[in-house]
């Protein structure tokens, strides 16, 4: 198909309005504006986050990993600064069965190389029992530390499905930083680069413009109705976005190596 810049005519369905580059470069300058104070915005709240008090903890509390019980202080590896995922844990599930959102946040965060580097150690922690754990994270191919904070009361324990900042001075040890809910996205990467894309996430919530295409389409535990999302954690062998018996968190399917072993064991959980 001709398109003739700036023709109406030239438009494609469920697609931006198609113009020429003088008048793209117009509406991109105009955005720009909005997106550098958003910018601006988001240093303002970084600066906030590191005048919050602080609250200490007990670093010896122990903690279960490759090694065995260990003090939670040990998991700075000698730094000043440690970074913590809470991973949920689904107590028996097979692989598949586990949290997908946990999945895909700990799957965007392979090492911690570039933190290392900053003075800033990492670890996943988790509520499971080891030796559950430890199966799952040799099937996943993970390399970063994790630890079973399973019966450890909170902040190093407790609720899942965050991240954590902590910080050390010698042998005592502080809570610093907390996320809630979509305070997790930062660490993955694909998040705000599919924001960036004209279809988005596809997530029911997104404002998206009446007639375009809304990809995610598939809810934990329930069949495809209407706007729906996770289309991005979970898909079949295929990698069509589904969520049951033949479905698994997307890197499991795509990995080397990845293959079928078991059947999903558990429906209907949330994250």
């Amino acid at each position: 198909m001709t398109s003739t810049p700036g023709n109406a005519s030239s438009n494609l369905p469920g697609k931006p309005p198609v113009v020429g580059l003088a008048t793209w470069q117009a509406a991109r300058e105009e955005l720009l504006v909005r997106e550098k104070a958003h910018t601006r915005e988001g240093d303002a709240i970084a600066a906030a986050r590191r005048r919050l008090p602080m609250v200490e903890v007990d670093g010896a509390v122990e903690v279960t990993g490759a090694d065995g019980p260990v003090p939670f202080l040990d998991l700075f590896q000698g730094r000043d600064e440690l970074v913590v995922y809470q991973h949920m844990w689904y107590d028996g599930a097979p692989h598949q069965g586990q949290c997908e959102g946990c999945t895909t946040t700990a799957w965007h965060l392979k090492d911690a190389v570039y933190l290392n580097a900053r003075g800033v150690s990492f670890a996943v922690l988790t509520s499971g029992p080891w030796d559950e754990v430890a199966r799952y994270v040799a099937f996943m191919g993970y390399t970063q530390p994790w630890y079973s904070v399973r019966g450890v009361e909170a902040p190093v324990g407790g609720e899942m499905g965050h991240l954590v900042c902590f910080l050390r001075d010698g042998d005592r040890v502080f809570l610093t930083y907390s996320t809630t809910g979509r305070g997790n996205e930062p660490v993955n990467g694909s998040l705000a680069l599919l924001d960036m894309t004209p279809y988005g996430r596809g997530e029911a919530w997104e404002d998206t413009p009446e007639g375009w295409p809304v990809i995610g389409n598939v809810r934990e535990g329930h069949p495809p109705v209407g706007r729906q999302a996770c289309w991005y954690w979970r898909s079949d062998a295929d990698g069509n976005a589904t969520w049951g018996p033949t479905s698994r968190p997307v890197p499991q399917w795509t990995r080397p190596g990845a293959t079928p072993v078991e059947t999903l064991g558990r429906q209907g959980h949330h994250h």
